[in-house]
């Protein structure tokens, strides 16, 4: 047996996260951390006053020690427990902050609380069903674009949103789909959770959400209505439970337009753009400038000792 299959099945990354009223954050924030501590699990953890979000990674029985903590406090009971195999550094380090919202929607006025608002949830099973009777239905995928660049559904309408906070801007754009079924998706709910209420108030009125994210439909239909890889917040950066053999890149690199799943950040400090880029366009070590306008930028910053401000053009 492969040695490296025996170490990375070792490991787990665990994706959860509930909607729940918690009135004391930083609280919760102490007790994550301990548990975390004893287990040695390293992550993200954010909880805010409106429940949770994790993503954790470590060897198997302690993620399933964790899943048992978590599972006795009524207030996070029900969060469904998504896991995929880890290699042991998905992350550097732990990380449980207390934030204002689980994830950055920034809806000011408009927020949304997914306890009273939210679209119907659609479970993997009946999406499937879905797609074999060919239902009349749009799926708008609430990830950043270079997620859905990587990996996306059949069906889907690209949001547009370069992050999570875009969802206020985008709204215009797909008020086209405002009378029809449309199905919000993201990689384990907790955006397409608040992004289909927030549809809601805005006037769609048949809004669904698949209920455990992307995570859940591909665990159980891989090879099937999603194409691609789940891009993934860690050091794996991509996820798929496919059969190698059938596994279909769609990814392109955004300068040659080669089959690609690799990644890169630009070279340029200022620039903030994470891209599908080839091993070939990549300049060193997963960097890459993503256009040309910022590698004249990065040469007049560092030859040149143009300031931030003479920079902005």
């Amino acid at each position: 047996m492969n040695t490296d299959t025996i170490h990375t099945k070792r490991y787990q990354v665990l994706l959860l996260y509930k909607y729940v009223a918690i009135e004391n954050p930083q609280e919760v924030q102490e007790s994550q951390l301990k548990i975390c501590r004893e287990l040695d699990l390293k992550g993200r953890i954010i909880v805010a006053t409106e429940g949770i979000n994790v993503t954790l990674e470590g060897e198997k029985g302690d993620v399933d020690a964790y899943c048992l903590y978590l599972d006795k406090d009524v207030r996070f009971r029900g969060a469904q427990f998504k896991r995929s195999t880890g290699n042991g550094g998905a992350f550097p380090r732990l990380s449980v902050r207390v934030r204002p919202e689980i994830v950055s929607a920034h809806l000011d006025e408009d927020n949304v609380d997914p306890n009273r608002v939210t679209g119907n949830k659609l479970s993997p099973d009946e999406l499937e069903k879905w797609y074999q009777e060919n239902k009349d239905f749009y799926v708008i995928d609430m990830r950043n674009d270079y997620e859905y660049c990587v990996g996306q559904f059949d069906k889907t309408v690209a949001s547009g949103m370069k992050n999570f906070r875009d969802l206020k801007k985008i709204i215009k754009d797909i008020e086209q789909y405002k009378d029809k079924p449309v199905l919000t998706v993201c990689t384990g709910g907790v955006r397409c959770e608040k992004a289909s209420g927030y549809l809601k108030q805005k006037g769609f009125k048949d809004v669904y959400q698949l209920d455990g994210g992307i995570h859940s439909y591909i665990e159980k239909y891989p090879d099937k209505h999603f194409k691609g890889s789940l891009y993934t917040f860690d050091q794996r950066k991509t996820y798929t439970f496919d059969n190698p053999e059938k596994h279909q890149v769609i990814g392109k690199c955004a300068k040659c337009a080669t089959s690609t799943e690799k990644y890169a950040d630009c070279a340029f400090s200022r620039c903030a753009s994470h891209f599908l880029c080839c091993e070939s366009c990549q300049i060193s070590d997963g960097k890459a400038f993503c256009s040309s306008r910022c590698m004249l930028r990065n040469y007049l910053w560092k030859s040149k000792g143009w300031t931030k401000k003479m920079l902005a053009w």
